[in-house]
């Protein structure tokens, strides 16, 4: 099962640094930009991360809430979180069931060898839990910024 822009998203629960389970049911009447990214401490990922740092003012003005998923366990996030100053919740989908009902669970190739990992990718939902916008392959330069004007646009 895989989202689909204008339906309910199913709700779920993960591990966050934050010792807690997070479901998502937890922001209902908030906008929620929820990411997945490959993987704690990599170039890209720190990146995109960061910039949802330094954005994440702007997110908090529009009632957005930021939630990062990767396959990485809670420890690694808050090793993460520490080194970078992430002021928002980093959840731990080891066992990829989030990522495979948001489908971007894929098959990969790097260096000639193939691998199951997540594809970067951004999912906007809305107040009433509706999946909005839906961002697939993203490049991390510029698109914290087209999520941000996504939300500012159409949901604020």
């Amino acid at each position: 099962m895989t989202v689909e822009k204008g339906k309910q998203v199913q709700d779920f629960t993960l591990p966050a640094n934050s010792g807690e389970s997070v479901s998502l049911s937890d922001y209902k009447g908030k906008n929620v930009v929820l990411y997945f990214y490959p993987k704690d401490m990599t170039p890209s990922c720190t990146t995109e991360a960061c910039d949802f740092r330094d954005h994440h003012e702007s997110f908090e003005d529009l009632d957005a809430v930021i939630l990062g998923v990767s396959p990485d366990p809670v420890e690694s996030h808050e090793k993460f979180i520490n080194k970078h100053d992430l002021p928002f919740l980093l959840l731990a989908d080891e066992d990829h069931q989030v990522a495979e009902q948001f489908g971007v669970w894929k098959l990969k190739k790097n260096f000639g060898k193939e691998y199951y990992g997540i594809e970067r990718s951004t999912f906007i939902i809305d107040k009433e839990g509706k999946l909005a916008e839906e961002y697939r392959k993203v490049k991390v330069q510029g698109h914290v910024e087209s999520a941000l004007e996504y939300i500012r646009e159409n949901l604020s």
